[in-house]
């Protein structure tokens, strides 16, 4: 099914180039999440099984690494020589299917197991659409339905980039939607975080960081200090480049007492994943008048389950208050007439060099999304002070 080492979000491999030159010894271990509680029919693991030990034999071409070569100019020769030679190991997947539940641990080095997340979970919602005999609308709805979402956002003078690799319908609907998204959206589609599909239709890879960086700096240097070093090992390695700060790993209250001048003068906005964005969207305007700097030019990536709805009242309150952008996920690549799945993969357990394994957690902006071990989300709440507020 899969087809491309590209077909994967470009903050996985932004942030494999980080981890590479800050942590090459780091192990971590993934879980597979159904928030959904979804049945997984007969068969579901071993036809799983048989697309992960296929993704082995996927490479990198020459023609792939020199469209990262000329797009991407801060990802250096070394690590697209890298990228180049890289092979996955299906061994660091283990997947168990019990009647119809599904278990998936990946576990390995950091900067190896960090490409798994997206194309499993691409991987898994496809077949489950498949193995289930669902089919969705046809391909003349799928594309009248993406064309009239980007034409209105295109009338608010808006711009929006796709981000719905991980809960798409099908590689077909996301390939026809990024198509509709560039034929019909001028200068309101900005791209697309599928980095084979931004190369295929011509458009800007979209991403920078996610959950995970802070998550590991949290076991690595403790929660106090998870944010700013964070934040200050990925200017070491961009210095000024993919300049968006995701905010939420630890609520974004814990990350805005670590959102200094300084950073928030190096970094070219946030991006929101959780949470009422009016809410977020007034909170960091008022942080950034605090420190001293013109909101108007700093832009917030709004990126959680949006719709045309709620992006129209987004953009009616930070209109002229604060850059904006959106990041729009399943709505375009799993709005085929069926309901998408809800499922996460995330980093449950790391291994900085020298240490032992230690659980990860993230804390959401709402709490019914913290992730990891209990005993460990209650301890960072107690180290951030957040006992009372979430």
């Amino acid at each position: 099914m899969l087809t491309s080492l590209l077909d994967n979000d470009f903050y996985k491999i932004t942030m494999q180039n980080a981890v590479i030159k800050r942590f090459p010894y780091a192990q971590a271990r993934y879980a597979f999440i159904n928030r959904g509680d979804h049945a997984f029919p007969e068969g579901f693991g071993e036809a799983l099984r048989r697309e992960v030990d296929a993704m082995a034999a996927l490479t990198l071409s020459e023609a792939e690494k020199r469209y990262l070569e000329q797009t991407c100019p801060y990802l250096d020769p070394t690590y697209l020589d890298f990228l180049a030679g890289f092979r996955y190991d299906p061994a660091e997947v283990v997947i168990e299917q019990e009647g119809e539940s599904l278990s998936v641990i990946i576990e390995g080095l950091w900067y190896r197991t960090i490409l798994w997340e997206v194309p499993l979970m691409a991987l898994i919602s496809e077949l489950w659409y498949r193995l289930r005999g669902v089919t969705g609308d046809g391909d003349e709805q799928v594309e009248k339905r993406t064309r009239d979402k980007i034409e209105q956002y295109r009338r608010l003078g808006l711009k929006i980039a796709e981000f719905g690799t991980r809960r798409r319908f099908s590689f077909d609907v996301h390939d026809r939607v990024v198509g509709a998204l560039r034929h019909h959206g001028g200068e309101a589609f900005s791209g697309s975080s599928n980095v084979l599909l931004a190369m295929k239709h011509g458009v800007k890879p979209i991403g920078t960081h996610a959950h995970e960086w802070f998550m590991f700096h949290g076991a690595r240097f403790g929660f106090k200090m998870a944010n700013s070093l964070a934040l200050e090992h990925w200017v070491d390695v961009y210095r000024g480049d993919l300049g968006i700060a995701l905010t939420d790993t630890f609520t974004s209250k814990a990350f805005f007492e670590s959102f200094d001048k300084k950073f928030a003068k190096l970094f070219d906005g946030v991006r929101h994943d959780s949470a009422d964005p009016i809410d977020f969207a007034a909170a960091t305007i008022a942080h950034y008048e605090r420190l001293g700097i013109d909101p108007r030019s700093k832009t917030i990536i709004f990126s959680d389950a949006l719709t045309p709805e709620r992006v129209e009242r987004i953009q009616a309150f930070c209109h002229d208050r604060i850059g904006m952008a959106f990041g729009i996920g399943t709505n375009f690549t799993n709005d085929v007439g069926v309901t998408p799945m809800n499922m996460v993969i995330k980093m449950v357990e790391a291994r900085p060099e020298g240490q032992h394994w230690l659980p990860v957690v993230k804390l959401s902006d709402v709490p019914d999304k913290h992730t990891g071990d209990p005993e460990m989300i209650s301890l960072a709440k107690r180290v951030l002070a957040l006992s009372g507020s979430a």
